[in-house]
């Protein structure tokens, strides 16, 4: 895979926008809609579908329809659309991948599922969980963290800081890693340093008063 699509990595659903004035509760899908597109004009360089948790759509026919609104987006940008957790639903709309955390999916018969056929990224908390598939090829990178406590995720495991990232990578972990979890704009020269490929975020981007500014922000090395 190509490392740098995980430079400025999104992740959100329609429960990461329910702060936003301009969020309408009985059709939360066009908030969702309206700041992907600014944040995929302002050059985020992948996004994660993450549809879950208390405030997230239940109707699985609106979670498809508005996961084909974001990926056609995502196409129109030639961004990578990545689809979390949800297996059939990402076969089901020939994503470019899918994500899955340690007590998702068993990631070695995903990767035969797969068959190559789109990107597989998964979760990582601790040393062991990045060895047991740092040798594997069907895993494509790490989601690594998260960094910092986060919000964002009800069932979020220990937040393990920005010097686990540089322990894994003197350890021996040479797959590509993106950072995850309460990273903020100022984090990301030291997370990139310590050997990150790139940062994911949700809160920065989709709390960002300014969303081009805080993409930049993201980008500048």
């Amino acid at each position: 895979m190509d490392k740098s699509i995980l430079r400025c990595y999104l992740v959100a659903g329609t429960q990461d926008c329910r702060h936003l004035p301009e969020y309408n509760a009985s059709h939360p899908q066009q908030t969702l809609l309206d700041r992907l597109e600014q944040a995929l004009k302002a050059g985020v360089t992948c996004y994660q579908f993450r549809e879950k948790g208390q405030f997230s759509l239940q109707n699985p026919q609106q979670i498809e329809q508005l996961a084909r609104q974001c990926q056609d987006l995502c196409q129109q940008y030639n961004v990578p659309f990545i689809m979390n957790n949800d297996v059939k639903l990402a076969e089901k709309l020939h994503a470019d991948g899918i994500h899955v955390g340690q007590k998702d999916f068993a990631v070695d018969k995903l990767a035969q599922q797969i068959q190559g056929k789109m990107l597989i990224g998964l979760s990582v908390n601790t040393l062991q969980q990045a060895q047991q598939h740092n040798a594997f090829n069907g895993v494509d990178y790490y989601g690594c963290g998260p960094i910092f406590p986060t919000f964002s995720k009800a069932d979020a495991a220990p937040d393990v800081g920005i010097h686990f990232v540089q322990f894994l990578r003197e350890q021996g972990i040479s797959k590509p890693l993106v950072a995850i979890g309460g990273i903020k704009t100022e984090h990301v020269p030291a997370l990139l340093q310590a050997g990150a490929d790139g940062v994911a975020v949700i809160s920065t981007i989709m709390q960002a008063e300014d969303v081009a500014a805080t993409v930049q922000k993201i980008l500048v090395k």
